[in-house]
């Protein structure tokens, strides 16, 4: 498995995605309806073909979900106590603990898992992808309520736990897998118009990352940015590393999920700050720090030995 052809293509396309919208082949009032063509429609594609090609069980491993459980819930708790340490308050603390344990899964982590390891780690990735996906949604949702100044009523709470379980990349997750299971197999029409919607996925999801970039905002919170940086890019990985090693799991085992683990902060986070009173300047701010540095993060740890 070849590092560097893997990460430099990947960061090549979110580089050109950033010249693009420099030079306004990619302008921002296109980066919207864009964002919500690969979120609702190429990605899930994508993942359901993947998952539902491929056996579930054979797939699936439980103590690699539980592991990657705990390992987030390590670092919420840890980037938490940081934050408070560095006298962050309100939306901005609550902020940057989601900025630190949140993984770009949909863009970033699926691209690397599906180069890197090809059909079948992307199979094992997005299976993986639905368990995170649930878990990093609810810590995310619980410290944006906690530091909000007004609490969000009953109403408010059901809106964004609908968003979650809602979110099309679990919903074809849960799919491809229930159809895994049963051992189910598409039409060939269906299966081919799913293999030309996920050729879409990938190439257009890192265009758009890199026409997302902010170096403005990346300047303004630089100091803050590195803390959160450091505990989202070597933290979560090194630990969840580490307790996949002391489990004694094999790396062909842990891979995939390790992947979305070591990806840079999701996206997401963005929307998530502005629905619940974060701090939106911050989410958008490590998000561009946290893709840019994870190039060389990636390889690292795509560079331990398992």
């Amino acid at each position: 498995m070849n590092i560097a052809g893997t990460i430099i293509p990947i960061f090549s396309i979110i580089a050109l995605g950033w010249i693009a919208n420099r030079r306004n082949f990619i302008p921002d009032t296109f980066i919207h309806p864009a964002n919500r063509l690969v979120y609702y429609l190429a990605i899930p594609a994508m993942i359901f073909r993947a998952i539902s090609r491929n056996p579930f069980h054979q797939y699936f491993n439980l103590g690699v979900v539980i592991i990657a459980f705990l390992s987030m819930f390590i670092i919420f708790l840890f980037a938490w106590g940081a934050g408070k340490l560095f006298g962050l308050k309100n939306g901005l603390l609550a902020t940057f603990v989601q900025s630190s344990f949140h993984c770009n899964i949909g863009y970033l982590a699926l691209a690397v898992a599906y180069y890197y390891l090809g059909d079948d780690g992307l199979a094992r990735a997005g299976i993986f992808a639905g368990f995170i996906m649930i878990f990093q949604n609810f810590l995310s949702v619980m410290i944006l309520n906690l530091y909000s100044t007004r609490q969000a009523s009953g109403k408010k709470f059901l809106h964004m736990a609908s968003k979650i379980f809602g979110n099309p990349i679990i919903i074809s997750a849960a799919a491809g897998i229930l159809f895994s299971v049963a051992g189910l197999s598409l039409p060939l029409m269906v299966s081919r118009s799913l293999d030309i919607l996920s050729g879409l996925a990938l190439p257009t999801a890192l265009l758009i990352i890199g026409a997302s970039l902010s170096f403005d905002l990346m300047q303004r919170h630089l100091s803050r940015l590195i803390g959160t940086t450091l505990i989202k890019l070597i933290g979560l990985p090194g630990i969840s590393f580490l307790l996949y090693y002391l489990a004694d799991i094999p790396g062909t085992e842990f891979l995939p999920a390790f992947i979305l683990l070591a990806s840079p902060t999701a996206t997401i986070t963005y929307v998530m700050a502005k629905e619940m009173e974060g701090d939106t300047d911050f989410a958008v701010a490590a998000i561009s720090l946290n893709t840019l540095l994870s190039s060389a993060t990636f390889t690292f740890w795509l560079s331990v030995p398992a």
